[in-house]
């Protein structure tokens, strides 16, 4: 054969094998790192049919570049925060001194799911919508002296966003370490002429933004977003909870979004902490020291942070769930904007209900995401079937996200029981292992279903052929809503 025709075929066969390399490794990629069948299935799929765009989308989108920067990260801070978790974790007292013996195996469950161990001698206060959060969150910012580290999913420049651009900048002015992490897709909710990052920068604020979507290096995504809502300082206070900052969250009869936050001190606010300064450093590649000073026990309420998110087992907020259902003994109380459960938690609370647990879920009769809420309507129609309670509150719509079990545990926080919140966003969530605080919870609860409309296995039957194939034809979309 001549040199002539061995150059030919490289020239024609090279493309060919080059096209074809990239769809097997591709392929070969998603069969070993998709943490789901039909998440593998689907890239395989693409990947070997459609070379060589199937590639490249894969490349794009389907490489979590999220947890191999969290792995990173990880490795290169375990001289600082790991080494902070470890060293607290030999110096705690056995919780089973202050959980009761009910939630002992949840408490167990908790220690594998979690970075973190259960604290003792915690002050949880509630705050109920803007009005009665927001006050005390410029306070201990205005009080802070040394640090004040602010997350948030969205930040909008209106009222209350000028309040908090304000009080971060004197504390700016004041030499406090002052840094606010916003959310790369959440920063959209403002104006595009009032974004909060100009702002804040403009009153000499430090501020990041998380994962923002970008063209090259690929990072398109709209999900793996930080959802999390933490504000900490040095004054040992820390607040959380589904508030972010605008004044939408400032409720009237009809209008607003009524929602649930909560004010922290004690041990557990060092967990947040660390948290916050994990997400900096992921965003930023920053890394800093938590603050060593001890702080003291100032209730008695005992909390453990979770987390959880793409760059840590996906599962860990499902499974736990899971486990609080199955540890129920006598109710389950869940409040929540965006019901999507999945098929493990779905089969958890029906055998909860059949065991003779009393399961009630109250959901926004009016939702912001009307596709989520009729996609939500195949799930309800499971539930009702078996025993579960469901119920609709009336306006304004409500965000705000409780999980009770019994009248001893309850999981507060950022994280909805959604595919976004339970597998894709950085969620914040605690657990707080005290009776008060759960029985203050549940009195809300019990006084949002007195005026909410229940929702029976009557009304499932009754839907309209119309209505039950748009409620079935968005179900199929509900792992992406």
């Amino acid at each position: 054969m001549s040199a002539e025709a061995v150059l030919g075929l490289i020239e024609f066969w090279l493309p060919i094998a080059i096209v074809a390399g990239s769809a097997i490794a591709a392929a070969v990629h998603a069969l070993l790192t998709r943490e789901t069948p039909s998440s593998a299935f689907g890239w395989i799929g693409i990947s070997l049919l459609f070379p060589p765009l199937g590639p490249l989308l894969y490349y794009m989108f389907g490489v979590n570049r999220v947890r191999i920067r969290a792995r990173r990260l990880d490795r290169a801070s375990r001289h600082g925060l790991g080494a902070h978790r470890t060293g607290a974790d030999a110096e705690l007292c056995d919780y089973r001194a202050f959980i009761g013996h009910r939630r002992l195996g949840l408490a167990a469950a908790g220690d594998r799911l979690s970075a973190w161990p259960v604290v003792a001698g915690n002050r949880v206060d509630v705050l109920n919508n803007g009005d009665k959060a927001y006050p005390p969150m410029v306070e201990a910012i205005e009080a802070a002296t040394e640090f004040v580290y602010l997350t948030t999913y969205i930040f909008e420049t209106n009222r209350v966003g000028q309040r908090f651009i304000a009080a971060l900048s004197r504390a700016a002015d004041r030499g406090v370490d002052v840094r606010v992490l916003i959310d790369g897709v959440g920063e959209w909710y403002a104006w595009p002429g009032k974004r909060p990052v100009g702002e804040l920068e403009a009153a000499g604020v430090t501020v990041a933004r998380f994962l923002p979507p970008r063209l090259w290096p690929p990072a398109l995504r709209l999900n793996l977003r930080n959802h999390r809502k933490i504000l900490v300082t040095d004054g040992g206070i820390a607040f959380t909870g589904g508030m972010n900052i605008g004044d939408r969250h400032f409720v009237s009869a009809n209008s607003g979004v009524a929602d649930m936050h909560f004010r922290l001190a004690g041990p557990i606010v060092r967990q947040i902490e660390a948290v916050f300064l994990s997400d900096w450093a992921f965003a930023t590649g920053q890394q800093s020291a938590i603050s060593a000073r001890e702080l003291p026990a100032l209730g008695h309420a005992a909390c453990r942070t979770i987390e959880n998110g793409p760059t840590h087992d996906i599962e860990r907020l499902s499974t736990l769930l899971v486990t609080a259902v199955s540890s129920a003994y006598e109710r389950i109380l869940i409040v929540t904007p965006y019901f999507l459960p999945g098929p493990a938690l779905v089969g958890a609370l029906q055998a909860a209900a059949l065991r003779g647990v009393e399961v009630s879920i109250v959901l926004p009769e009016s939702n912001n995401l009307p596709p989520v809420a009729w996609a939500a309507r195949h799930d309800l129609g499971e539930l009702v079937t078996r025993g579960v309670n469901v119920y609709f509150q009336p306006r304004p719509f409500a965000h705000t996200k409780l999980f009770i079990i019994d009248h001893d545990y309850a999981l507060i926080g950022s994280p909805n029981i959604d595919p976004r919140s339970l597998r894709l966003n950085f969620e914040l969530a605690v657990e707080l292992f005290h009776v008060e605080t759960v029985s203050t919870l549940a009195a809300y609860v019990v006084s949002t279903i007195g005026r909410s409309q229940p929702y029976t296995r009557e009304d499932f039957a009754a839907r309209s052929l119309p209505t039950r194939l748009r409620d079935s034809f968005f179900w199929l979309f509900s792992p992406y809503l």
